[in-house]
């Protein structure tokens, strides 16, 4: 019988024990999504470009959205707009993916000997990948369009650590859930597609009435969406401290997710 410990520790232990696998299965997971297809992985280069013409020529040209700062024009609209949609896809695919993800992957759940803790890595470590193509080609386009880009930008993966360390860990909690619940992933998919709209991707924080900020900030998104422009767009320095608090809370998430699934594990290949 395998033993299955769930000591806070054990989250970084299992993965610098396993890295090659999880780096192995990232990468076959990337390739497999663009199998057949005429361009292959450059997709992922062409998808992030169609997303940020397609969304800013929607909300820029035909709502004629404004989001209010100053020297405002079509190129930091479109660069601020782009920066939610990054984070937001982050967020939105790994958690619609998580309650499937033991579900699609029942031959690893029978193997007695494989580490199963590990898909979760490979899924956030998926999305990640297409959220740093992302990232670079918004590097690109912002020193073409404005002439110069803030080194601040290699602080931008230091701000999504949070959210990846919540990601993690709720996607924990719902593979396990998914495996028992099977209506899950119908019910996460519509909660995602609300939480982009109860955080600031389309539209400015100080359109958001007072008596609300506090409910959009509870948001995990908020945060490396405001640091995200501030690093990218305006130059600014992070907020090391609401950072710091954000970090504790995503520890606390992705143990109490982790420690969740170690403690249901035991009953998956029965359910399967």
């Amino acid at each position: 019988m395998s033993h299955h410990f769930p000591y806070p520790q054990e989250i970084l232990t299992c993965f610098y024990r396993n890295f090659n696998l999880i780096k192995a299965l990232i990468w076959r997971d990337v390739v497999a999504r663009y199998k057949g297809s005429l361009f292959g992985v450059f997709w992922s280069l062409l998808n992030p470009i169609l997303m940020l013409t397609v969304y800013t020529f929607v909300f820029s040209i035909v709502l004629k959205s404004r989001w209010g700062v100053d020297n405002e024009d079509f190129s930091k609209f479109s660069a601020i707009l782009f920066i939610g949609l990054v984070v937001n896809s982050l967020f939105v695919e790994c958690i619609n993916r998580a309650p499937s993800l033991l579900i699609i992957n029942q031959n690893y759940v029978k193997k007695v000997v494989f580490p199963l803790e590990v898909l979760i890595y490979v899924s956030v470590g998926s999305s990640l990948f297409h959220s740093l193509i992302s990232l670079f080609v918004l590097s690109v386009a912002v020193f073409f369009l404005f002439g110069s880009i803030s080194w601040n930008i290699i602080l931008f993966p230091v701000i999504l650590t949070p959210l990846v360390l919540i990601l993690c860990g709720l996607s924990w909690m719902l593979a396990s859930l998914g495996v028992y619940v099977r209506d899950l992933s119908q019910a996460v998919g519509v909660i995602t597609s609300a939480m982009a709209f109860f955080a600031p991707v389309f539209y400015p924080m100080s359109s958001i009435p007072n008596r609300f900020k506090s409910m959009v900030m509870l948001n995990p998104i908020t945060f490396p969406i405001l640091e995200g422009r501030n690093l990218i767009i305006f130059g600014l320095q992070p907020d090391w401290v609401s950072w710091s608090y954000c970090f504790l809370c995503g520890v606390i998430v992705c143990y109490t997710g982790f420690l969740f699934f170690q403690k249901t594990r035991q009953g998956f290949s029965d359910v399967l």
